[in-house]
């Protein structure tokens, strides 16, 4: 049996911080950590992005074997005992904790059909994995229309590979793009020559000879040598449900991440934490989150924490087009576009109640301290107010 003073559930970005967090003030007190995949930590976001460009995968590597901490990787945790301070591996190995962090993340939504030939993306098994099917086949299907779908058809179509998109909305990126925005993404895909299907799904695959023949909702045949799925995930919250932690779209955490029990913390795609600029409960799925939430958890851990107030960004590439976004961006609510290039370069609002409460800067950089600083004005701002207000900020 293992004891910890330090005990990280989760072997990803999240985790990673929340070793370097604990070594701003513990430099030497054991740490453990037991992750799902068989790798240490890596960075995510080159997975769609940079490796299709030429970064190498040894990039990626976050050097976590240089902070002084016990791996145990490519096992699964099944059980946290709270009261006993006791957490038991998928090997039947017993660990024991002084702090523990539940850093799960997610797990992705899957189709009804397919099993493991279509591609769920997400670790860098699954980046070599689809790698080497590019280096045989030449025609690729993407199902989702979202952040992962849309950078993995972008990163395909830019090594030459055929793709078709399939997706149950209008348009791609239509859940966080005001319509007209999303409009001309989705036009500007096809004009990069990926074959895109709108509003429908893939409902069924056969092997066909070390291809695939894919049916949709709307009758449409597909052959295609790859399938991969971006649906989005669902938080890992089974193992806290059953530890008897308050679990509400997330593990909730307080403003000091802490869970509903006194001695864990959990951090990253995983937590439902406070969001003080917004005024919501609320949990966020990207890179600016683990790195932020997960040295936060990893301070607060070693008793050198403060609230967590920060507000995350995100970023994404889509071929030559790309962004930084803060806050709640969600295409039901009010926007207004300050464009420079129309739908090439700008900046959106997203509005409610006469109050930014996200900030989507098109091919627009450097301005997202400044967006924060908006999010958290209570104005109240008209339209009119917010016309080259981030164009002309320092």
């Amino acid at each position: 049996m293992a004891h910890y003073q330090y005990l990280i559930v989760g072997g990803g970005m999240t985790a990673d911080a929340a070793i370097a967090g604990i070594r701003q003030s513990d430099s030497s007190t054991a740490i453990g950590l037991i992750g799902t995949d068989p790798h240490p930590p890596y960075d995510r976001p080159p997975l769609s992005k940079a490796l299709w460009k030429g970064q190498p995968v040894e990039s990626i590597w976050r050097k976590t074997d240089h902070q002084g901490v016990d791996f145990h990787l490519g096992r699964t945790v099944r059980t946290v005992d709270p009261g006993e301070k006791r957490v038991t591996d998928d090997r039947g190995t017993v660990f024991t904790y002084e702090k523990l962090l539940l850093a799960t993340g997610g797990v992705p939504r899957r189709l009804g059909f397919g099993g493991d030939q279509i591609i769920y993306y997400r670790t860098l098994d699954d980046y070599e994995r689809l790698r080497a099917l590019t280096q045989q086949g030449e025609r690729f299907l993407v199902i989702g229309g979202g952040f992962i779908g849309s950078e993995v058809a972008a990163a395909l179509a830019m090594n030459h590979k055929r793709v078709v998109m399939v997706y149950r909305d209008r348009w791609i990126g239509g859940r966080v793009f005001p319509e007209d925005l999303a409009r001309y993404v989705t036009d500007f895909y096809r004009r990069k020559e990926v074959e895109v299907i709108a509003e429908d799904t893939a409902v069924g695959l056969t092997p066909q000879g070390g291809r695939y023949a894919v049916r949709t909702q709307g009758k449409q045949e597909l052959t295609v040598d790859g399938i991969v799925a971006g649906l989005g995930i669902q938080p890992a919250t089974e193992l806290a449900e059953a530890a008897g932690l308050d679990i509400d779209n997330g593990i909730v955490v307080d403003r000091l991440l802490k869970t509903s029990h006194p001695d864990i913390f959990a951090a990253g795609d995983v937590a439902a934490f406070p969001n003080a600029a917004l005024g919501v409960r609320t949990r966020v799925e990207h890179e600016d989150n683990a790195n932020t939430m997960g040295r936060a958890a990893g301070q607060a851990m070693a008793g050198q924490g403060g609230p967590y107030t920060h507000l995350p960004f995100f970023y994404s590439d889509l071929f030559e087009l790309g962004y930084e976004a803060v806050g709640d961006l969600d295409a039901r609510l009010e926007t207004v576009p300050d464009w420079k290039e129309p739908y090439r370069e700008g900046v959106i609002y997203y509005m409610k109640g006469g109050r930014v409460r996200g900030v989507l800067l098109w091919n627009t950089w450097g301005k997202v301290d400044a967006a924060r600083r908006l999010i958290a004005d209570p104005g109240p701002f008209r339209p009119a107010d917010l016309k080259g207000r981030l164009a002309a900020s320092a």
